[in-house]
């Protein structure tokens, strides 16, 4: 394994701790907004459940799909690799 190979795995890792934080982000705002919608379809919607229910849908479209988009490009980097070492292996 070359240096360059260490620095594109090292970027790859550093690469897919973002992802998972972003993916955390993501999905926790999500649930932030569907649970202040449903509390607020029982209490008549106040204008608070609405805020937070727009602000988690707002934050969940920012964070969430690079995150996914950028993880699946981690993962099939890291099938790609597996695919190369086994054809390289007599």
């Amino acid at each position: 394994m070359s240096s360059s190979d260490d620095a594109v795995l090292a970027r790859r890792a550093r690469i897919a701790r973002w992802v998972a934080i972003g993916k955390r982000i993501g999905y926790a705002a999500l649930l932030v907004a569907i649970i202040a919608f449903v509390i607020g379809a029982i209490a008549s919607f106040p204008p608070w459940t609405v805020a937070l229910a727009t602000a988690g849908l707002v934050v969940t479209c920012i964070a969430l799909p690079p995150a996914v988009v950028f993880g699946y490009g981690v993962r099939a980097a890291e099938r790609e690799d597996r695919e190369r070492r086994q054809d390289l292996r007599p």
